[in-house]
């Protein structure tokens, strides 16, 4: 796929105007109605100032691309990685280490002197 999934788009599909708060609640993974609701007082806080950077990032801003994720799993784990891209790759190298680990246990097993394992595999011979 050609589309960046750390990247913000507006997402349309669920856009009640422009698209710009569904796409932050999507790039954040904040439901989109409390993002709504930050926009409306954040625009009655500052003048209409929001509002001014609202219509800026629905002019600047891509579309998200139809089929950006695969199912609700995978969207959960993009918004996780550009959240905080030190946790995920920290947990990716987690994961990694914990089936290293095991693998060497498997073939530790497998490949040590054990008798008891010899005499069960012999037994199902």
């Amino acid at each position: 796929m050609s589309a960046s999934r750390t990247k913000f788009y507006l997402d349309k599909q669920d856009a009640k105007w422009a698209g710009v708060c569904a796409g932050i609640a999507d790039y954040t993974g904040v439901d989109t109605t409390l993002v709504r609701v930050c926009m409306v007082i954040l625009t009655l806080a500052t003048s209409g100032w929001v509002f001014l950077a609202y219509l800026a990032a629905a002019w600047l801003a891509p579309k998200k691309p139809i089929g950006l994720y695969q199912d609700a799993a995978d969207q959960k784990f993009w918004q996780g990685v550009r959240v905080n891209t030190k946790r995920s790759t920290a947990e990716v190298r987690s994961k990694f280490r914990d089936i290293d680990r095991r693998l060497a246990d498997i073939e530790t097993h497998y490949t040590s002197r054990n008798s008891q394992l010899a005499n069960e595999i012999d037994a199902l011979r």
